[in-house]
């Protein structure tokens, strides 16, 4: 279905038959839901729109019966059609893209003006030009249409016509004086500039706006600025997202006489100095010359005929008399440097505009560096190259912003589609070639890269071609070790333009990258040099320092490095190096992928073999997916020894997990290995974790000394993630002892240190820490904002563990304000988890939740259940706090008042003893228990 609102209403069917709809009403109603463009209008609005201060005396039920008449009218033209109305909450809305005003649109910021002025059939939304709905969207349309006639070829015809509609538009008056000024009417333009003067005073009492005076000055002394360029080429279409560059580009030609371009091949730099052009300009295209036709190229530009066989006086003579920029576009090629300093010493005039791949290297030079787009305008350009509405993000970011390559692949979408389109980039060089228009070299993208390598000297083509072995970015270091060749020769391509600079790294675009390996096969060097890069890169990983100091350095620097190492072929070596950054980080998917990845390749070093199976059993202890992480943990100890890191690592990744009496008999051997050896490091790291193994028995006095004594020793190391580790039980602590200010605190400075560290699993559970805060202080909207937000945070990281701990907040929340569905549905989907990675604290504390969810729903036989599996686990567990809670569980499910209170009073002892009676802020199961048994 196609409408039209450019003129008056217009309705066809895909097959071009006219449609009628019927009633006033009913167009203007279509009218309002075309005006908005797919937004939903609501229903008093749309009453408003159609009847004003007068509306039906059943005004909703009339609305509904002009929109059933709309769809019918709709349906009966062409079936199906109906369904463009839709009604939601929030109103009604018509879902089509096919108006001939978004048509319009594009094509006019697609510079395809000859075509969006021929949908123009007159005043927009002139059925109702009386309705304020419409006045937006008319007033903006008739801009659209101002901007297209002041690019079109025949201006004067165009706003004649539409002054008679706007005859006091000044905007539209400037581009008309303009107009009958470069047809040669400067005597028109300046009565008609009269004429408007009056008609502005008589109608509105105002003299012409700052715009229109300043233009009648410039007529009156025929200002050059008035004038077309005549050697300038009309861009065929807008430029597309390069406001900021083309402001610096401005900015820098008004106060300096040499300014250069520079960029890659097709990065736009010819098309942004056309924008940049004046009346006075002049273009030289230099590509096709040789450095002895460049004086002869010149002076057919200037227009300046000479027989002598010495041009350049001439030239320089010519030049001194005249206000001129001069364009030399493709400049990397030639010798410039000297010409250009000649003639802007001899012209003052003068003021030079050059693009090329490299600067000229005059002192004064002005070099501004024209990057590739950015996602959102590279995505602009190829939509309205294509012609299309949908997801072109892939392609534009494999073509990595490169307008040349976008306009190419942009041609091939007709006959591909866009996902066909992207399916075959991998063949780029094959699919991104036509176009006649350009010149030959920007016919195809190989043709574009192929112009830049031949300017290049051996050495340098050599650099290029190892370079892309590269994966991402790569340091000066990389590039020199991986090449086996000078730093010097990095630089000059990066001034060539063929290696992008920033940050103090360096990368090549996917494209050069593509290319320069087909060089570097050509040249039978990818094997040796792919040797290489695994070799500098496993080097990297080894020396890393991830404890101490130099922790938050290297992690940034390996974080630089990622792509890179996932391009060296899987090793053991590699694996077992990065295992550690991979766990700080976060990235246990990576870790067990290529861990495992690794360990598949037969014939390696056993003990490396035994290290690799560490790593992968503990990175593997919160994910599980069917193993049996006791026995694997046990098993990958008989490999390794008695190797107390080993002993820390499976007891640190299953704390919370496994059976404690195993993991205290792992963490104490650690612990006396530790000491020793004198290995502070590994003796910190051991007592947070047997500090944490201490909460399972609520533990206060031992968490806090091992915590106190951890922290000590990474404090003396200057070692960030051990300072959050050691940390972690302190906050605990202070949240069992109902110390909740000390407890925000903490957690407070650890989401602080753990973001500047870039350790985001540990800012997921610091944050879900600070929602459990927000909860037993009552702030529930802030709770599962926290929660929420850790939450989110742990499945970006595939953290099972973070994820959990997050979610059981969102529950206990939900519980807390009544929302036991929520609540119910939040702690069930993690008792199969829990059950499979052997979490038996987990499963006692969530077989709890959902006894509480049972009883506070009336069903007391299903919360008994649940609590005495509850009861049971826990005390399979030995934590006496957790037996506590199932026995408050079960005081709830009865139905025995005294029997209630005798479980209370159980549990309050449990907890007396333990040294950790509930706080006030936790006492909400057991206040409400108390008072239904004591009614």
């Amino acid at each position: 279905m196609y409408f039209g609102v450019l003129g008056p209403l217009l309705v066809r069917t895909d097959t071009g038959e006219p449609v009628a709809v019927p009633d006033r009403k009913v167009r203007t109603l279509l009218l309002d839901l075309l005006a908005n463009q797919g937004r939903p209008v609501s229903a008093d609005r749309l009453i408003d729109d159609l009847w004003g201060a007068r509306p039906p005396r059943n005004a909703t039920g009339t609305l509904q019966a002009r929109v059933s008449q709309l769809r019918t009218a709709l349906d009966r033209a062409e079936p199906g059609a109906r369904s463009l109305v839709q009604h939601s909450p929030a109103g009604y809305a018509l879902t089509t893209d096919v108006v001939d005003s978004n048509i319009f649109e594009q094509q006019v910021r697609a510079g395809q003006i000859r075509q969006a002025l021929q949908l123009w059939r007159g005043q927009p939304y002139a059925d109702v030009l009386d309705h304020e709905f419409a006045r937006p969207a008319r007033e903006r349309l008739e801009d659209l249409y101002l901007t297209a006639v002041e690019h079109s070829d025949d201006v004067l015809r165009h706003t004649t016509a539409l002054i008679r509609q706007r005859p006091l538009d000044e905007r539209l008056h400037a581009v008309h004086l303009k107009a009958l000024y470069r047809a040669g009417r400067q005597h028109e333009a300046l009565d008609r500039y009269a004429e408007l003067r009056t008609e502005l005073a008589e109608e509105l009492g105002a003299d012409p706006g700052p715009e229109l005076t300043e233009l009648h000055q410039a007529i009156l002394r025929h200002d050059r600025s008035l004038r077309r360029s005549a050697t300038l080429p009309a861009p065929l279409n807008d430029l597309v997202g390069r406001e900021q560059t083309l402001a610096d580009a401005r900015q820098l030609l008004d106060s300096n006489r040499l300014v250069t371009l520079v960029g890659p091949g097709g990065v736009g730099k010819t098309r942004l100095a056309l924008e940049l052009g004046s009346p006075d300009a002049c273009l030289v295209e230099l590509a096709p010359l040789r450095q002895d036709d460049v004086l002869d190229a010149l002076a057919t530009a200037l227009e300046l005929r000479d027989e002598s066989t010495d041009l350049l006086p001439r030239l320089l003579d010519s030049l001194s008399r005249r206000q001129l920029l001069l364009i030399l576009d493709n400049c990397e090629h030639l010798d410039l440097a000297d010409l250009v300093r000649r003639l802007l010493a001899a012209a003052p005039g003068l003021r030079v505009l050059a693009t090329s791949r490299e600067p000229l290297g005059l002192t004064g030079e002005r070099v501004l560096d024209v990057p590739p787009l950015a996602a959102e305008a590279a995505a602009e350009l190829f939509k309205a190259r294509a012609g299309v509405t949908e997801d072109v993000s892939e392609i534009c970011d494999r073509l990595d912003g490169i307008p040349l390559a976008l306009e190419l692949a942009a041609t091939r979408v007709r006959a591909l589609g866009v996902q066909g389109l992207a399916d075959r980039l991998d063949d780029r060089f094959r699919l991104l070639s036509g176009g006649r228009g350009g010149p030959e070299r920007q016919r195809t993208l190989r043709a574009t890269i192929d112009w830049s390598w031949d300017l290049l000297d051996d050495e340098e083509r050599r650099m290029l071609r190892r370079l892309a072995v590269h994966a991402g970015t790569f340091s000066l270091e990389a590039a020199v070790e991986v090449s086996e060749l000078p730093e010097q020769l990095l630089l000059a391509l990066v001034d060539k333009s063929l290696v992008v600079a920033g940050g103090g790294r360096f990368r090549l675009l996917e494209s050069i990258a593509a290319y320069s390996l087909e060089r570097l096969a050509e040249a039978d060097e990818e094997a040796a040099t792919r040797r290489k890069h695994a070799d500098y890169y496993l080097a990297l990983a080894q020396r890393a320092e991830l404890r101490g100091p130099g922790q938050r350095e290297w992690l940034q620097r390996l974080d630089q490095e990622a792509a890179n190492f996932r391009a060296v072929p899987p090793s053991l070596e590699l694996a077992t190096a990065l295992a550690w950054y991979w766990y700080l980080r976060g990235r246990h998917g990576e870790a067990r992928r290529s861990l495992a990845a690794a360990l598949a390749i037969p014939g390696q070093d056993p003990a490396l073999r035994a290290q690799a199976t560490v790593w992968l059993v503990g990175m593997t202890a919160t994910d599980a997916e069917g193993t049996d992480v006791a026995r694997a943990g046990e098993e990958a100890l008989q490999a390794v020894g008695d190797d107390p890191y080993a002993l820390w690592f499976l007891t640190m990744t299953r704390w919370a997990y496994g059976d404690a009496d195993v993991l205290f008999g792992w963490i104490d051997r650690a612990i006396e290995t530790f000491t020793d050896r004198g290995d502070r490091w590994g003796l910190a790291a051991a007592l947070s974790t047997r500090a944490q193994l201490d909460i399972v028995h609520a533990d206060l006095a031992a968490m806090r000394r091992d915590s106190l004594r951890s922290l000590e020793l990474f404090d003396a190391l200057d070692d960030d993630w051990g300072r959050l580790q050691a940390t972690y039980t302190l906050i605990v602590a202070a949240e069992i002892s109902g110390d909740y200010p000390t407890a925000a605190t903490y957690l407070e400075e650890a989401v602080r240190h753990a973001e500047d560290l870039g350790l985001w699993t540990e800012v997921s559970f610091r944050t879900a820490g600070l929602g459990r805060i927000a909860l037993l202080t009552g702030d529930y909207a802030r709770a599962d904002e926290l929660h929420e937000q850790a939450r989110r945070l742990a499945v970006e990281q595939s953290n099972k563990s973070a994820e959990e701990y997050a979610e059981v907040g969102l529950g206990l929340t939900a519980r807390r304000q009544g929302r036991l569905d929520d609540a119910e549905r939040h702690f069930s989907k993690w008792l199969d988890w829990l059950t499979q990675v052997g979490g038996t604290p987990g499963m006692a504390f969530i077989s709890n939740q959902l006894g509480f969810v049972a009883e506070q729903r009336g069903d007391y036989a299903t919360a008994r259940t649940l609590h005495e599996r509850g009861l049971e686990l826990a005390r399979e567990v030995g934590d006496r706090r957790a037996v506590a809670l199932a026995l408050e569980g079960l005081a709830g499910a009865t139905e025995d008042p005294g029997r209630a209170l005798s479980l209370l009073t159980e549990a309050a002892a449990l907890r007396q003893q333990a040294g950790v009676p509930l706080p006030p802020a936790e006492r909400f199961d057991v206040d409400r228990i108390t008072s239904r048994a004591r009614r």
